[in-house]
């Protein structure tokens, strides 16, 4: 019996010791090659390759050679049904996750290829965002059925699913009604990728702030605002609600700085003054520069600055220049330009204050007190002559 017993216990050690030892061996060399492959993936497409397959397969092929063990050991039906079940899901899974970073390698080697860091990146942000959301879609396609797959392979789940089968009416009305916001925002991912309202790298005005596209995941965007705080909007936000996009067709902008001058402004200096500011920025992109009167009132003249730029930051950048050094050239060569309401109310105040004083002094001989009509030249003649 106790031979018996050790022959039994060796049959049973010998293949899952081989497996495990020859598993442990290639995962070990597969790390290392992941490793390895990591330093050189952003310059060769072999290792790209290696990057991708190497961390899975690390995983997978332990599973499959304790499959293979498996079978060559004399265990009872059930429990060789059982293991060979679990290590089967493992490599199922495993799969999964090389589809997944498969795709996520394609992405990288798309947006590699289409850099926003140039000039004119309307093409490249527009293949940049199709790529990220339809990436992020396809990942979560293959993740969901991954496990779907994988949780079907259960005989208790799979009697589940066929009772939610059986009375997939209400339970698919509850479901459809918890999961709207998910699929909803799913739905608008596939909108966006082919209508493209945003794309990454888009100047744009959400909810009052200004900011730019900075991530479009398959649910939410994070929009990057000026002061450096993120905004994270659902996706459906974008497709049920309007917003502003100032770099929808072209990343090229006009913008306005507004002065308030005096009447006797000189329109011709100004102009000439802000050609040559314009001219002398490298911000400038050469299509506007206006000087133009669009407003009035009793005492200025209301004066708009139109200038352009290549993008939204040099735009700011250059509106703030072409203020800062219009007025500088005003009160430089024309300082008479610029408003004078606060010393004109100064001066009228004083003209007013010494009419206040001057008045009774230079018209008082016609001025009369009360009772003055009931005093005659003999009262005032008595009172001049009484002693005091």
């Amino acid at each position: 019996m106790d031979r018996g017993f050790w022959e039994q216990a060796g049959a049973i050690a010998w293949p899952l010791t081989i497996a495990l030892v020859l598993g442990l061996l290639v995962h070990r060399a597969l790390l290392a090659l992941s490793r390895r492959a990591d330093a050189h993936a952003a310059t060769r497409m072999r290792a790209r390759i290696t990057q991708v397959i190497a961390l899975p397969a690390a995983v997978a092929l332990p599973l499959i050679f304790l499959s293979v063990a498996v079978r060559a050991v004399p265990l009872p039906e059930d429990w060789l049904d059982r293991i060979q079940h679990w290590l089967g899901v493992g490599t199922l899974l495993c799969f999964t996750w090389l589809v997944v970073r498969a795709i996520g390698a394609i992405e990288r080697r798309i947006l590699r290829q289409n850099p926003v860091e140039v000039a004119d990146n309307l093409e490249a942000r527009r293949i940049q965002t199709q790529t990220r959301v339809l990436s992020r879609i396809a990942q979560g396609v293959a993740i969901l059925a991954g496990v779907s797959i994988a949780l079907m392979t259960f005989p208790a789940i799979r009697q589940i699913g066929t009772t939610l089968l059986a009375s997939a009416g209400i339970i698919g009305l509850v479901a459809g009604i918890a999961a709207k916001p998910v699929f909803g925002n799913l739905i608008a991912g596939l909108q966006i990728a082919v209508a493209q309202p945003i794309r990454l790298d888009d100047v744009v005005i959400v909810q009052g702030e200004w900011g730019r596209i900075e991530e479009i995941d398959s649910t939410y965007v994070v929009v990057r605002i000026w002061d450096e705080r993120r905004l994270v909007v659902p996706l459906q936000w974008f497709i049920e609600n309007p917003f502003e996009n100032w770099t929808r067709t072209t990343s090229q902008l006009l913008g306005t700085a507004f002065l308030w001058l005096d009447y006797r402004t000189p329109m011709a200096e100004v102009r000439k003054a802000l050609q040559h500011i314009c001219e002398t920025d490298e911000r400038w992109d050469g299509r506007v520069c206006v000087a133009q009167i669009t407003d009035s009132d009793q005492s200025t003249l209301q004066v708009r600055l139109l200038v352009s730029a290549r993008n939204s930051g040099d735009l700011f950048d250059l509106r703030c220049a072409v203020r800062e050094r219009m007025i500088e050239f005003l009160n430089a060569s024309h300082p008479y330009a610029l408003p004078r309401v606060r010393v004109a109310r100064a001066i009228r105040a004083a003209g007013d204050s010494e009419s206040r004083q001057a008045g009774p002094r230079e018209i008082g001989e016609q001025t009369t007190s009360p009772g003055a009509e009931d005093v005659n030249d003999a009262d005032v003649a008595r009172a001049a002559a009484q002693p005091e």
